[in-house]
């Protein structure tokens, strides 16, 4: 477990090298387009303005901050975002980065991965197996392993999204988080600690934490979806869980139609770029998954926005 303190000082130390991301009102019912709706007002915390395009830098730079870097590097496994965060940070710090990615990586994350300078290897048809091949390079190499969710510093570099919503909300009720290995969620949780209801999203397609609850430890899930490279792992992480049984409050699924139609409802409405992964929690919102209670102060992450153009539509 990791406490509120601990974020506090992972965030002064990580704070010159990130973003302080807005939060802004969205008014659900726009973006449904049915005016006077039940749909609530949320606070969308908007995380894919964050450097290198997503969340991800913050662990990213957990890591090579408050670890002892070798000679030989960082290596990283990712489906894109943490590939793209951990190249922007080793390029900032001036030490070297392999990068390893599965086939199902979106060409705007590979590419930008290759434009941060980063040695990239693309292996396998899942995170797994960049994984398995990541960790064969650390074994050989000497590098230091930066993992995208199951890392002490990844957990509380992704805390500090908590600690700079609580900052910038106000009084919440509860926050909806974009699930994949779960570091996103599991920094979260612990910062708020049970003070403020937090909810997991995550595809259907790719119900990880899902399955980890029902079998009560991380289990093999599906990782079929639109989201596929950003929130398909094999499973939620070893630290992650434990995390998520204490202070995750309930986990919902979300279809692909609801995913796209959230995603293009962001930046029809709002002019919001949000990858498909980035989208799940109004997803939840606009398609009924979670109900908020009236009066109920909703906050959603939106996550990251590695992704072509031409996806806007």
């Amino acid at each position: 477990m990791i406490s509120r303190d601990d974020i506090r000082g992972t965030y002064e130390t990580i704070r010159p090298y990130i973003r302080r991301t807005p939060v802004i009102q969205a008014d659900l019912s726009e973006l449904d387009g049915l005016s006077g709706s039940a749909l609530p007002t949320a606070t969308l915390k908007l995380e894919q303005l964050q450097c290198a395009g997503s969340f991800k830098a913050r662990g990213a730079f957990a890591n090579l901050l408050l670890r002892e870097v070798p000679a030989a590097g960082v290596v990283a496994a990712s489906g894109g975002n943490h590939g793209v965060a951990v190249a922007y940070a080793a390029h900032r710090r001036g030490v070297p980065a392999k990068i390893f990615v599965p086939t199902v990586s979106a060409p705007a994350k590979v590419e930008r991965i290759r434009a941060l300078g980063a040695d990239l290897v693309v292996t396998g048809e899942r995170y797994a197996d960049a994984l398995a091949a990541a960790q064969d390079w650390v074994a050989s190499s000497g590098a230091m392993e930066v993992h995208a969710f199951d890392q002490r510093e990844t957990l509380l570099g992704q805390g500090t999204v908590a600690l700079e919503l609580a900052g910038q909300a106000g009084d919440l009720d509860t926050v909806l988080v974009p699930v994949g290995g779960g570091g996103l969620i599991a920094g979260i949780a612990s910062y708020f600690a049970g003070a403020v209801k937090v909810i997991g999203v995550e595809p259907d397609g790719a119900p990880t934490l899902s399955y980890a609850r029902a079998q009560g430890r991380p289990a093999d899930a599906p990782a079929g979806s639109v989201a596929a490279d950003a929130l398909a792992p094999r499973r939620v992480g070893e630290l992650v869980f434990p995390v998520t049984q204490a202070y995750v409050e309930d986990v919902v699924l979300v279809d692909d139609t609801s995913i796209l139609a959230a995603q293009q409802a962001l930046w029809r409405a709002l002019r919001i770029a949000a990858e498909p992964a980035a989208s799940v929690g109004i997803a939840a919102l606009l398609a009924g998954a979670y109900k908020p209670a009236p009066g109920e102060r909703v906050a959603v992450v939106i996550s990251g926005a590695n992704m072509a153009p031409s996806q806007l539509g």
